[in-house]
């Protein structure tokens, strides 16, 4: 896939007589972010064909410095990216057969790109919380190094399946999906609410 007029000073290409295989083109920063709310801009617009941002999706990555790169085997080119590329729009839940014949909760998250991915060890959920506001920021793992923001409504629809267990000593409220628990928050003390 080639991004004609999306680089900075355009592509770098190897120095002829170097033999490389299937060598990138270093095509800089384009000039592409990915917003809080999981909208697309090319140069401060917004990219409304869907199709277009699927395919860019498709060839994201995430680099080792923590950078966002689209890649393709010819060339690759770095994007910005506000919070995390993908957002998490909506919940399935379900009893499901995970290999251990008693039926478990599995919960499916739809991304905003029509991505589904269920929870589990390959793609662990995480919750954030702000140190001063303990305001819970919940991320889901889709691709190595690319996660799903769990939009608001969402995270709601989690707490409501959430159910304390004891970790490492600790009343935790979380989730579980395949056989795993996914810790949220720390479970609330009852003794606030008898007084």
């Amino acid at each position: 896939m080639t991004v004609h007029g999306m680089e900075k000073g355009g592509c770098s290409v190897p120095p002829a007589g170097t033999v490389l295989a299937r060598a990138k083109m270093d095509c800089g920063n384009y000039a592409i972010r990915i917003a809080r709310d999981g909208t697309w801009y090319y140069r401060g617009s917004p990219i409304n064909r869907k199709p277009l941002v699927c395919l860019f999706a498709s060839v994201l990555k995430r680099g080792e410095d923590g950078g966002y790169w689209l890649e393709t085997p010819a060339e690759r080119g770095r994007i910005e990216v506000e919070d995390a590329p993908f957002l998490a729009v909506e919940l399935f839940w379900r009893d499901c057969d995970c290999g251990c014949a008693v039926p478990q909760q599995c919960l499916t998250f739809r991304t905003n790109l029509d991505e589904l991915v269920t929870a589990g060890p390959a793609h662990p959920i995480r919750v954030h919380l702000d140190p001063a506001t303990r305001e819970p920021r919940p991320y889901i793992l889709v691709r190595p190094g690319l996660e799903a923001r769990i939009s608001r409504a969402v995270f709601y629809e989690l707490v409501a399946l959430a159910q304390p267990e004891t970790v490492e000593g600790r009343e935790i409220l979380g989730v579980w999906s395949e056989g795993t628990f996914f810790p949220i928050d720390e479970a609330p003390s009852l003794d606030l609410a008898a007084e």
